[in-house]
């Protein structure tokens, strides 16, 4: 019956300890210096680039997006719906065709 007991003890024990005692059982944390890359690129100029550079270039650098393996429509569709509804990215109806269809001009399958 000890043994069932000690555990809950112990844990108790830990509860009780003076916060400096128990600030120095927890790992310290430590902030980190990160250079993430920029850029001042946009998308080309083109048909529907108004969209695409208002909305995308929020989280994405034009680089980066551009990258990308060359989509079918329904695949850009689908990542630009994901965008709008997993990372709640406020792009409009009219802004989520507008982009599709500047994806699929630019890095669309034949």
């Amino acid at each position: 019956m000890l043994r069932a007991v000690l555990p809950v003890v112990t844990l108790l024990g830990l509860a009780l300890l003076p916060y400096s005692d128990l600030a120095a059982s927890i790992t310290t944390l430590k902030s980190l210096k990160l250079d993430v890359p920029t850029s001042d690129t946009m998308f080309p100029a083109g048909p529907e680039s108004d969209a695409i550079n208002n909305n995308c270039l929020a989280c994405h650098s034009a680089d980066h997006v551009l990258n990308q393996p060359s989509l079918s429509r329904e695949a850009w569709q689908e990542v630009v719906n994901k965008m709008i509804t997993a990372y709640k990215a406020p792009v409009s109806p009219d802004d989520a065709k507008a982009i599709v269809d500047y994806l699929v001009r630019t890095k669309g399958t034949s």
